[in-house]
């Protein structure tokens, strides 16, 4: 009887390999994406409305900041050589408050000055309201106050001078940025145009939140996860339709969704199945093929192609974890490669319990995060109950990447980490 498992396991293992010949590793396929991703056109855009979006101009300093000696404190300002002579009592000349016009001050005097006002005229010294009491129009240093010359005075240009390059293209536009690119007097933006995203759910067993559902059917899942996981990354311009396994219908709304998109993504539809119509349905509509299968778990049916207006399409596997996987690690790198966004920087995670893989593919360990206190990043590895148990994904914050070369990661392994959110 073992004879004949050991044979049965043999056999499979044989196919398993023949069926790997034909199949991309993962690797491979990531980069016949990111090669056939082009850039996204460019768009003007108000300041108020760049935020996250990928900058593509350079932004440079309208003027030195601050453009003045800017006064950090509420006090008055005045001659640090009169104090220094002995003098504490000082007759008030003026007031001074941030957005008037620079005063000059006379010698033996103070005028009283608010936080961001420029720098009256022949001081040199602030103090603050706090050591001061003001009685009959006079300041009055307090006695054990020890006045120290330029302090609470932040100098023109001590941030950076005028004409300097402060924003590059490729940035990401922070809540930071848009305080920069407001400072230099910009009131709109060149940033990467938001792309036209369909996501396209399909299956005759998928049903809507909110309709009646029968015992042989599924709530739609995977079409709003994948909506708002690319939302997340602050693409905007997405609708979500619905098409069940029949091909006229297919191949009309697929026709229609790719000619108004630069992006297509599907879920379900191209595994092996009799009713796995997409690849033939995308190839009838003149969409190029690139690949079909990769050599990963969970995910291995992916197929990705090149429209023939250059649209770029994702057809993503039907099970759940496999399509937002498969999203994340592929559809999402090539969104920000087309939009000029930084690449992500390589990061790495030390793996809480061992991990036996046997499949001779590139495995996607979903993983929940923990530090240790040394700032070591931890995966604790979340099991899932099959690729379609989205449920197990809600306590992770990524996922492992084990190369396909390796069957057992033992306690305590470096594995790269690849997080749901880039950030």
């Amino acid at each position: 009887m073992t004879f004949f498992i050991d044979v049965i396991l043999d056999i499979a293992q044989f196919h398993e390999k023949k069926d790997s010949c034909f199949m991309h590793k993962a690797s491979e396929a990531l980069e016949l994406i990111l090669a056939a991703t082009e850039n996204f056109a460019t768009e003007t855009v108000l300041n108020a409305e760049a935020t996250g979006c990928v900058l593509q101009e350079i932004v440079k300093a309208e003027r030195d900041q601050p453009p003045f000696d800017r006064v950090m404190m509420d006090g008055i300002a005045l001659s640090w050589s009169n104090y220094n002579s002995g003098q504490l009592k000082f007759p008030i000349q003026a007031i001074q408050a941030a957005g008037d016009k620079k005063l000059s001050l006379k010698s033996g005097r103070c005028i009283e000055i608010m936080t961001g006002a420029s720098l009256p005229r022949g001081a040199d010294s602030i103090v603050p309201i706090e050591e001061l009491s003001i009685l009959n129009g006079e300041a009055i240093i307090k006695n054990q106050y020890k006045l120290q010359k330029n302090r609470f005075i932040h100098p023109r240009a001590s941030d950076y001078t005028k004409g300097k390059q402060l924003l590059s293209p490729g940035k990401r536009i922070s809540p930071f940025d848009i305080a920069i690119i407001a400072s230099c007097g910009k009131k709109d933006v060149v940033v990467s145009k938001d792309p036209i995203i369909r996501v396209i759910s399909t299956g005759n067993e998928l049903i809507e939140s909110g309709k009646p559902i029968g015992p042989h059917e599924v709530r739609m899942s995977n079409g709003p996860a994948i909506v708002s996981l690319l939302k997340s990354h602050h693409y905007k311009k997405i609708k979500h339709d619905h098409i069940g396994d029949n091909i006229s219908k297919l191949n009309e709304r697929l026709a229609i969704h790719l000619k108004e998109s630069n992006v297509l993504i599907l879920s379900g539809g191209v595994s092996m199945g009799k009713a796995d119509y997409i690849p033939q349905v995308l190839c009838n509509l003149g969409v190029k093929v690139i690949f079909h299968k990769v050599s990963q778990s969970p995910g291995k049916p992916m197929w990705f192609g090149k429209g023939p207006e250059g649209q770029l399409i994702f057809a993503l596997p039907g099970n759940p974890v496999s399509a937002l996987i498969c999203c994340r690690h592929y559809v999402l790198r090539s969104l920000l490669c087309a939009s000029g966004a930084p690449k992500i920087l390589p990061e790495y995670a030390k793996i809480t319990s061992k991990i036996y893989f046997k499949p001779l593919l590139t495995l996607y360990k979903p993983v929940k995060l923990r530090f240790d206190k040394n700032g070591q990043t931890l995966a604790i590895p979340i099991k899932t109950n099959t690729s379609g148990d989205f449920a197990s994904l809600s306590d992770t914050d990524g996922y492992l990447e084990l190369p396909q070369n390796k069957t057992y990661f033992p306690k305590g392994s470096i594995a790269r980490l690849h997080r749901w959110i880039v950030q």
